[in-house]
């Protein structure tokens, strides 16, 4: 089984903002993930990091995805995935559900794939999930400093995320 660590960052919120996945095969073979945009949520940082990792596995894989944001893991956990989409991707309180595009994006890689959501508590001491918190924070600082830019078209409310790779020891179960 595969597992995969995610965080989210932002820096105001909305912000700058980062996100970062540590990906481990059954090897312990890892590899980390990160980008960000210049104006977004944290939200929307947090639901990006598990859709890169997760592009990043194979079609039919097993996955324990560890988060520690609450609204990633109980969308699928506690089934508010499943109201949304059969409310028309709307709220218990009729109100549209906010990252749409993010969710679905989600849904259809989690369609494909086994994937166990699990809850860690941030800055705790979880060694992966501090070095996402790590990875996506900086991120989130480049975009505010102006040292990374989002090539998008003007007045784009969250951009799509950038993304840089740094490759440790052989993944050979994942798509590279």
């Amino acid at each position: 089984m595969i597992r995969i660590y995610t965080d989210g960052s932002c820096l105001g919120n909305p912000g700058a903002g980062g996100w970062a996945a540590v990906l481990v095969d059954e090897q312990n073979h890892r590899e980390e993930i990160y980008g960000g945009a210049e104006h977004t949520t944290n939200n929307r940082m947090e639901l990006t990091a598990a859709i890169k990792a997760l592009e990043k596995i194979s079609v039919g894989a097993s996955v324990e995805l560890f988060t520690d944001s609450n609204y990633l893991k109980n969308a699928f956990t506690n089934g508010w995935l499943v109201k949304w989409k059969s409310n028309g991707w709307k709220t218990a309180t009729k109100s549209p559900v906010l990252n749409k595009d993010l969710w679905q994006e989600l849904d259809r890689l989690i369609s494909s794939r086994t994937v166990k959501f699990n809850w860690v508590k941030g800055h705790a001491g979880n060694y992966f999930n501090e070095r996402c918190d790590e990875l996506a924070h900086s991120t989130a600082g480049k975009f505010q400093r102006g040292v990374l830019k989002n090539p998008t078209e003007r007045g784009t409310e969250t951009p799509p995320p950038t993304t840089e790779t740094i490759r440790r020891g052989q993944l050979s179960l994942f798509d590279l």
